[in-house]
């Protein structure tokens, strides 16, 4: 006689995933905005668009992950705080544009279905959205049995913004003489991590837990830092100041993302000791030997987000950003473009 075979058998857990959406239940619900006419568990998140706040609004999507980080996060078996990171990689691109943020929907695969584990990624992600002012109005928890290895998982993230089309930021009124602002990120952030796990983990043979002379943390807890958020921050500014652009600071760094505002017959000037880099960039180029021309396109060097501002704002907007508690310094300015020239100099 054949044995009887089940889905469960098999490696998915129904009964396992429908206990998971009651334990985050809770969690997600904190993060409900006015606008939110669903709860989680039904085949779509429903969100009623406030139309009587817009005259001719935009909306602004956005999809990320946490990309290779994650595999940190296994080494130490950490995992309240990459949630944090899928929020912060969707919300700051969209915020750039001039959008506030509306709602978010998660995406987790893993193996096998740990409840433990499980509860504490979507609690960064409820954290996370928290801290950005949107709601988590639904997702897909999928157990996929065979897919990826015990204890691994891959997380994604999708969110919706909204802004009013005439005051849409994209860089095209920035001009010559226009100041840039760099807002601190917190280390990290969620890029670079093939090159700094290779540095770190195999060049320097060094463990998550080990402690480094200049680091305030273990290597794990440094590399782990949550990706800053900087949606309240911006929209503070935005409801003020006249941002003519911004970019957010990802992979590629400021060699790649900053060009993506600038308009044809600019250039940027950066000034490279104009803001104190991090130890641990300082540890990974050294550590790596990795040239200072890498270190600029492939991380952030301790500036997550820079603000294309007219010259005679500059001084009051860091000094509004200083009372937001984010740290931010003026690190160039927009002169005319020269053709022997990229878009970016270093100075």
């Amino acid at each position: 006689m054949k044995k009887r075979m089940t889905y469960k058998g098999a490696g998915v857990d129904i009964d396992a995933g429908n206990k998971f959406v009651e334990l985050i239940r809770p969690l997600v619900r904190k993060t409900f905005r006015p606008e939110v006419i669903t709860d989680i568990g039904g085949f779509g998140g429903l969100f009623s668009f406030p139309t009587e706040k817009f005259k001719n609004p935009v909306l602004v999507s956005s999809t990320d992950g946490v990309g290779t980080k994650l595999k940190v996060a296994f080494m130490v078996g950490k995992h309240d705080t990459v949630g944090i990171d899928l929020v912060a990689m969707c919300v700051n691109d969209i915020v750039v544009q001039g959008a506030e943020p509306l709602f978010l929907l998660d995406y987790l695969a893993m193996g096998k279905l740990s409840l433990e584990v499980s509860t504490k990624i979507v609690a960064g992600v409820a954290r996370g959205c928290l801290e950005a002012g949107c709601a988590l109005i639904g997702g897909e928890t999928a157990e996929m049995p065979t897919f990826y290895k015990k204890g691994e998982y891959d997380l994604a993230g999708f969110a919706v913004g909204v802004v009013e089309r005439d005051k849409m930021i994209d860089g095209s009124s920035i001009s010559v003489g226009d100041k840039l602002i760099g807002m601190a990120s917190s280390g990290l952030h969620s890029n670079g991590y093939s090159l700094a796990r290779k540095v770190l983990f195999e060049t320097m043979s060094l463990k998550p837990k080990d402690r480094v002379e200049g680091l305030r943390r273990t290597v794990g807890e440094e590399m782990l830092q949550p990706t800053r958020i900087y949606v309240k921050a911006i929209l503070n500014l935005i409801r003020d100041f006249p941002i003519r652009g911004i970019a957010h600071i990802t992979g590629g760094g400021i060699t790649d993302n900053l060009p993506r505002i600038i308009p044809q017959g600019c250039m940027a000037v950066i000034r490279k000791r104009s803001w104190s880099i991090p130890p641990i960039f300082e540890l990974i180029q050294e550590g790596g030997r990795v040239p200072e021309k890498e270190m600029f396109r492939t991380f952030n060097n301790g500036i997550g987000m820079i603000l294309a501002v007219p010259p005679k704002e500059a001084d009051e907007i860091l000094k509004r950003l200083n009372g937001l508690n984010e740290k931010a310094y003026l690190i160039g300015e927009i002169v005319p473009a020269k053709e022997e020239e990229g878009p970016i100099q270093y100075q």
